[in-house]
């Protein structure tokens, strides 16, 4: 899968399209300040010791952190940038295994839904499906995004 990193219209994507993002890997600096940010100083996420004799064994992201985490990447594959309108929500989130300090995720997205819209001639709603893994495969989110597209000007 190629990367993009070139911004699409709402007139550019289309249902079943694919995204790949850059790999990155998870800092402890990345738990610090999504703490720092949030306010959500959990011990499973902050104390090391504590977390040891947890039921993961470590410390782990807390889980919209991983929601922050993909929504980065996505903007790193380039094709929000500047071509977005709104961020309109999320139908589901799904976490089904932790994110460790030390982690390498990327994301593969997919543009699931894609409608015009009456209210604005401006702008196209787009559904976009985000599957985030880590270096062994594993997956650690699976969300959707609700977007408004900016059109190209004509």
């Amino acid at each position: 899968m190629p990367y993009s990193y070139e911004p699409h219209h709402f007139e550019d994507l289309t249902v079943g399209q694919t995204f790949e993002s850059a790999g990155r890997t998870v800092t402890e600096t990345d738990f610090v300040m999504h703490s720092m940010f949030t306010g959500d100083w959990t011990e499973l996420h902050t104390n090391r010791e504590y977390s040891a004799d947890g039921p993961f064994g470590a410390r782990i992201a807390q889980g919209p952190m991983t929601f922050v985490l993909s929504t980065g990447l996505f903007q790193r594959t380039g094709v929000v940038e500047r071509t977005v309108v709104a961020f309109l929500g999320m139908n589901y989130m799904d976490i089904p295994n932790p994110v460790y300090v030390g982690d390498t995720v990327s994301v593969v997205f997919e543009v699931t839904a894609k409608r015009e819209l009456e209210s604005r001639s401006d702008a196209g709603y787009v559904e976009i499906d985000g599957e985030m893994t880590n270096q062994d495969g594993d997956a650690v989110f699976a969300g959707d995004m609700k977007f408004l597209f900016r059109r190209r000007e004509e």
